[in-house]
């Protein structure tokens, strides 16, 4: 440890919040010889393990078998489909939850970091209390997270979000999925290709607002072709059950929607509530974030802040990258920041997407024009045979002077994985002519990314209104 404990301190370091971040900062501080204490009243692994990332990509793995086999039969095969039983896919990811439950427990008590079970309620920098027992810290480290934000509408009480979505006792016949972010996106694929009738509403002229607009355009074309009711431009104003139970939506344009479920995925806040952080001094931004530098650190001091509770890139990875960063920094002699440039992402829609990098719209604004963009869709091999109508697309977008790839966009079923993989060249400054040197790995649909050699033509954005 670069720092000397105070003895007048219980701890070295108290966690609020034993999400990925948390418990990768915790474990890291224990191994460097803190005295750490995590503090968390629900089920350890946050967000990511309990209500996000795991059990959603699970589910993103059974509804694909609908898929497939129908696909099969191009391929030779009679498979007969008796039955699909949700309470089964429901029981056996509760079983790999609490799978997951376990091994993050363990690793806190290998790393000797004691786990405080309850609510936190900050009563100082340097003081938490939870219960009725009040524990003291040198540091404290807050990664509470985020949770999902409902509407103030009304009939409000009768939508849920996605954290319910994973213990439904039952799958609906139909639901109305609200929201253009990737959670609704995701939600929909699911939903969808588990035999639910789907319809999705945003807000706005086009989802996934931030991400490329090709991405966006591309992936909207294939949900519609797959057969997702995906209407732009038209919100909920409000939610009636009717005595059958069956939902009632009224939306924006007059019209109505029916449902069994209707889910809002309209973004997440920060999970503030009755913790304290009014009792500390920490700034907070307009929408109640943490305020950060660059190394987690407050403006108080001895505080810092990770993960969703900021509000920088809300994704699992990076909460982690924080959290070790301010382990090493704070107790391991080694200062170090995580960067948040070209981090590479996923959504799990259907198709997938994967994306590292500028998009386009980004590019021209930072290099005023001055890229090129080579892009390309195709169907691919699998589909020959099957004649599905899902494609693939992928665009690279290239910095003219120094050559560099500078942004990588997919659409594919195998664009997370090669999203990855991507980002590691780009982060390596890959260029082009490094790209076009590769030999292409054949039969694949990712020989493409080495393969590209015509640019688009020239176009600027600086006029066109922002979707």
């Amino acid at each position: 440890m670069n720092k000397e404990s105070s003895h007048s301190y219980d701890y070295d370091l108290i966690v609020i919040g034993a999400g990925s971040g948390g418990v990768r900062a915790a474990r890291i501080s224990g191994t460097w010889g803190a005295k750490v204490a995590v503090i968390e009243k629900a089920a350890l692994g946050g967000t990511c393990v309990n209500v996000g990332c795991i059990p959603k990509k699970l589910f993103v793995y059974s509804s694909h078998f609908g898929h497939d086999f129908e696909d099969s039969k191009a391929y030779g095969w009679d498979v007969e489909v008796k039955n699909f039983h949700w309470k089964r896919l429901v029981e056996n990811k509760d079983k790999e939850i609490q799978r997951l439950n376990g091994v993050y427990e363990k690793l806190l008590k290998n790393a000797g970091v004691d786990i405080i079970r309850g609510h936190a309620y900050i009563c100082d920098a340097h003081t938490v209390q939870v219960d009725q027992q009040r524990y003291t810290c040198q540091y404290l480290l807050i990664a509470a997270g985020s949770w999902p934000t409902i509407p103030d509408i009304p009939g409000k009480e009768y939508a849920i979000t996605s954290n319910e979505c994973f213990y439904l006792e039952k799958l609906p016949e139909k639901i109305i999925i609200v929201g253009g972010g990737y959670i609704a996106v995701e939600f929909a694929g699911i939903f969808h290709n588990l035999g639910v009738s789907v319809t999705q509403l945003y807000r706005g002229p086009l989802f996934l607002r931030g991400f490329d607009e090709d991405v966006r355009e591309f992936l909207a074309h294939q949900m519609k072709l797959d057969g997702i009711d995906l209407r732009f431009q038209v919100n909920v104003t409000r939610i009636d059950k009717q005595s059958d139970g069956t939902l009632v939506c009224t939306l924006t344009d007059g019209s109505i929607v029916r449902g069994d479920k209707v889910m809002f995925a309209t973004g997440r806040h920060p999970r503030l509530e009755n913790l304290g952080i009014e009792n500390t001094g920490v700034q907070l931004g307009e929408k109640n974030e943490i305020l950060v530098d660059d190394y987690s650190k407050t403006n108080i001091d001895n505080i810092y802040a990770i993960g969703d509770i900021t509000s920088r890139i809300q994704l699992t990875p990076v909460a982690i990258a924080e959290g070790h960063c301010f382990a090493d920094t704070i107790f391991g002699n080694n200062p170090r920041c995580p960067s948040h440039e070209n981090v590479p992402s996923a959504v799990f829609s259907n198709p997938c997407i994967g994306t590292v990098g500028l998009t386009e719209e980004q590019a021209r604004e930072k290099y005023d024009d001055q890229i090129d963009i080579y892009k390309t869709s195709f169907r691919p091999l699998k589909h020959t045979l099957t004649q599905r109508e899902e494609k693939t697309f992928y665009k690279l977008i290239v910095h003219r002077e120094t050559r560099k790839v500078i942004g990588a966009h997919l659409v594919s079923p195998e664009a997370a994985e090669l999203a990855q993989v991507l980002g590691v060249c780009i982060k390596a400054g890959a260029t082009k002519e490094h790209f076009d040197a590769t030999i292409g790995v054949h039969p694949t649909s990712a020989e493409e990314l080495v393969t590209m050699r015509v640019k688009e033509p020239e176009k600027s954005t600086k006029n066109r209104n922002a979707l």
